[in-house]
């Protein structure tokens, strides 16, 4: 991506550095990626994986600030995280104006292996999360090197995609899309919410593709192989992939964020249109999914 020049969003916390006591939670693109990480290194089930992680306890820790030295390649993260960050904000702003709406940006937190947000306490094996409660989106940034080593799904714009996608849910928040799908869900059945889930999931990648159509527009941003990669990274967490990457089969009733080929498709289609009307995944049927 070409982003030099570019600003830097203020909105942001940088709380690297800082430990406490967590709880993990489900949320955004990177739940299913870390857990399953862990599935593959200790040979198990990645949903297992998932449901262990939202149970785990570090016991006895309290919050603190402790003394760390960032690498420079840390440092280059946590500049690009807070460029893409800024053109969301360039970008959501004028979309929300071309409806007769004012946008509010999030705030991304930046932190170090556990975190506290008004969704409960995290540690970075949840992966990145958007928080409601409080308006956050939360990124360990190590993160990237684990999608990278351990997916070998690398490059600024498929880290950008991750960054956007949970913006997406912001975006899904302030329309009022997220609290209405969250309350259904509460009120089905396990796998009926699973449904509902994917196309939260599905309509944030499409509102990262919304994004990164605009933020070209405004800016030139997007290089040659730019859109490969981020299509590469949404093939490679799709809830089939990383299923039958850890075990051989995958269960399509346990999918919560959508098969690769629905990832690619709802991401390419917002790149190609840039229009949000056309996020739609809340009146297809499973099959038009």
């Amino acid at each position: 991506m070409r982003l030099n020049g570019r600003r830097e969003s203020s909105n942001v916390e940088d709380r690297r550095g800082m430990s406490g006591a967590t709880k993990a939670g489900f949320g955004g693109i990177g739940a299913i990626i870390i857990a399953a990480l862990f599935a593959w290194m200790s040979g198990g089930d990645p949903l297992q994986a998932v449901m262990n992680s939202a149970a785990e306890q570090m016991q006895g820790q309290t919050e603190t600030v402790g003394e760390q030295n960032f690498t420079e390649e840390e440092q280059e993260l946590a500049k690009f995280s807070r460029q893409i960050l800024a053109g969301t904000e360039d970008v959501w702003t004028e979309i929300f104006q071309s409806i007769g709406r004012t946008y509010t940006p999030p705030t991304l937190v930046l932190f170090t292996n556990s975190v506290n947000s008004a969704c409960g306490s995290a540690s970075a094996s949840v992966g990145p999360f958007y928080c409601s409660g409080d308006q956050k989106l939360y990124i360990d940034l190590s993160f990237f090197t684990q999608m990278k080593s351990q997916l070998g799904a690398d490059g600024d714009f498929a880290y950008a995609y991750v960054i956007a996608h949970e913006v997406g849910h912001h975006v899904e928040y302030l329309l009022g899309t997220l609290d209405k799908a969250h309350q259904a869900m509460s009120q089905t059945d396990k796998v009926s919410a699973n449904k509902l889930s994917v196309r939260l999931e599905l309509l944030a990648d499409f509102y990262a593709g919304v994004w990164a159509h605009h933020d070209n527009k405004m800016f030139r941003s997007i290089e040659p192989g730019d859109l490969e990669e981020a299509i590469d990274c949404a093939q490679k967490i799709g809830d089939n992939y990383l299923q039958e990457k850890a075990r051989g089969y995958s269960q399509p009733e346990s999918f919560t964020h959508g098969t690769s080929a629905q990832r690619m498709k709802w991401l390419k289609l917002g790149f190609d249109t840039g229009d949000i009307n056309q996020g739609t995944t809340f009146s297809k049927s499973d099959a038009e999914l």
